[in-house]
């Protein structure tokens, strides 16, 4: 299922596409400083998963490294057509903090500026998990309440996040907290995106996948959501940032008739990062 009315990214006039995960436009609009020109567009999908699909199944990509946090691409590489040139998966091994369970920020950007060293002549996407849950900066009563303990080592977010707790009814805490904690994790990523485009040269797109409902009532049954339902494509969780940024010269691009080199990943490697970001097992 995708969103035909979003935005065909690989498309776009590009050199890096940097996407923030779960990423509504209204926030980014009013926390964003990043400087470039800012629009918004309409994404393929409410989900990682229909906006990886839409985007790059059944696509020549060899010319694209795909520098991401989120594992959902590993998680459906057997369902999809995925050609890129490189997949550069920063959520295993030492890319991986167990203490907050996902990939922190500024382990993204560290990842994606090396990479850009490594392949100075080929396209860039770079997928940082957040805003997306879990709340990294959170200093919250309600976010420690639903911590669980990982091999016995550090916390990590429980298999129901925030957002489906809220749905549930099993979260008594306000929208307006909420918005507050997971703008706080826009603020974050924010700060290392500034990083990276102070030092990567081109045309950088900052985008989303995904937006996320924050108690907006859905269509076609106007029941309040949270979080970012597959197959409901309302404002919230579609309508995203297209922030172009414009620096030094711009890169030779050239393609490869090679495969993709990204090693085998272990299923329940990717299935307990899965659980630790808050999807549904």
């Amino acid at each position: 299922m995708e969103n035909k009315a979003g935005t065909d990214v690989v498309n776009e006039d590009w050199d890096t596409l940097v996407v923030l995960d779960a990423c509504r436009y209204d926030m980014f609009e009013s926390t964003s400083q990043l400087d470039g020109e800012l629009s918004s567009r309409i994404s393929k999908g409410s989900a990682t998963t229909e906006w990886l699909q839409a985007n790059f199944d059944k696509r020549d990509l060899r010319d694209t490294v795909y520098v991401t946090a989120n594992p959902q691409l590993e998680e459906n590489r057997d369902r999809w057509d995925i050609q890129l040139h490189e997949t550069i998966n920063v959520w295993l091994d030492e890319g991986w903090d167990d203490e907050t369970g996902t990939v922190r920020a500024e382990t993204m950007t560290e990842a994606a500026l090396e990479a850009a060293e490594r392949f100075p002549h080929k396209r860039l996407v770079v997928h940082y998990m957040q805003p997306h849950y879990p709340f990294v900066p959170a200093e919250t009563d309600f976010d420690k309440e639903h911590l669980q303990q990982i091999d016995g080592e550090g916390g990590g977010p429980s298999e129901e996040n925030v957002w489906n707790q809220k749905f549930n009814g099993t979260l008594d805490v306000s929208r307006e907290k909420l918005w507050e904690v997971y703008t706080a994790n826009l603020e974050y990523v924010l700060e290392h995106v500034e990083e990276l485009l102070a030092d990567v040269s081109g045309r950088t797109v900052v985008t989303a996948d995904h937006g996320n409902y924050v108690g907006e009532r859905a269509s076609p049954i106007p029941i309040r959501e949270w979080g970012h339902p597959r197959g409901l494509y309302d404002d919230p969780v579609v309508r995203v940032p297209w922030l172009v940024s414009e620096t030094g010269d711009r890169h030779l691009v050239v393609g490869s008739s090679a495969d993709d080199t990204t090693r085998d990943v272990q299923k329940d490697v990717v299935a307990e990062r899965l659980r630790d970001l808050g999807y549904r097992s």
